[in-house]
């Protein structure tokens, strides 16, 4: 395994297991448990995930020391104010059932941000948390957080996939000392990623599947990885990514694949906004 040393110096695995859209709680706890067996010990979960309770489970029967295994969570934006961050970690962590998480983020760059990260501030000094970030929060977004706060977010979870590459955004956290996180860095399989001619034709250099190739791309490029699978074949096929490297030719063809657009939504699009996170937002005007 290899390692990314954050800026306030904690160590995080740079290949992990995410547990997005995977709702049902004893497929997830199973599956965590299977990453646990190949030997995946970082855990990417969320509030709006509905699975916490599975993950802490998997992870406290696991048998394997809480210190060797990373698990991170975040907060949803309908707890984007002081008060109601400082419950939602307190309720991310009862349904973990563990007494600390080594990463907590704020989900998205909309809300009370400011008082959401003194929350988080205030919960890492606590001991409940070892790590602040955030995800999918843009350049501006980030400086703007940096200059209210008195931690710099330690990591930033954002899209990066061949299809979507951001190198500005990349680039701009990795200069900042803020460690890159993708998510769906398969984009979910769409324009048949893991039959891409491309990308087969690398992988045929090395005995690797494509999957295999995206993650080591990404990891050569200093980014975090989490992939999803619930199947344990390919949970092991995305684990074995560190007996080989990609040449710099392999690594700028690779890099010539972005279509330069989110495979998913644009966060800075005023519509989808507003019909993904609106009713989220619109309920902290009320909040007292």
């Amino acid at each position: 395994m290899e390692y990314i040393t954050l800026n306030d110096g904690n160590k995080m695995p740079q290949l992990g297991f995410g547990v997005f859209q995977v709702p049902d709680l004893n497929e997830a706890e199973k599956a965590v448990r299977d990453a646990l067996d190949v030997g995946y010990r970082l855990f990417d979960t969320a509030a709006a995930y509905g699975n916490e309770e599975a993950v802490g489970k998997a992870i406290r029967e696991s048998g394997v020391n809480r210190d060797d295994i990373f698990v991170t969570s975040k907060l949803w934006v309908d707890h984007f104010t002081y008060e109601k961050a400082k419950k939602g970690i307190d309720d991310s962590l009862n349904k973990l059932g563990l007494d600390y998480m080594d990463l907590y983020l704020l989900h998205q760059p909309y809300g009370d941000t400011a008082g959401a990260w003194r929350a988080l501030e205030e919960a890492q000094k606590a001991g409940k948390i070892k790590s602040i970030g955030v995800s999918n929060f843009y350049a501006d977004q980030l400086k703007n957080l940096e200059l209210m706060s008195n931690v710099k977010p330690a990591v930033n979870q954002i899209e990066v996939s061949p299809w979507y590459q951001q190198p500005e955004e990349v680039a701009f956290n990795q200069n900042e000392n803020v460690a890159v996180e993708a998510w769906a860095p398969f984009a979910e399989g769409k324009h048949n990623i893991f039959t891409d001619e491309t990308i087969a034709k690398i992988g045929e250099k090395y005995g690797k599947a494509n999957g295999q190739i995206i993650l080591r791309w990404l990891i050569q490029r200093g980014i975090i990885v989490i992939p999803k699978s619930v199947h344990k074949n390919r949970m092991e096929e995305n684990f074995d990514v560190f007996d080989f490297e990609l040449s710099d030719d392999d690594m700028k063809v690779m890099n010539s694949l972005d279509k330069k657009e989110s495979q998913f939504f644009d966060h800075r699009d005023p519509a989808a906004i507003e019909s993904i996170f609106g009713s989220s937002l619109k309920a902290l005007r009320d909040y007292k």
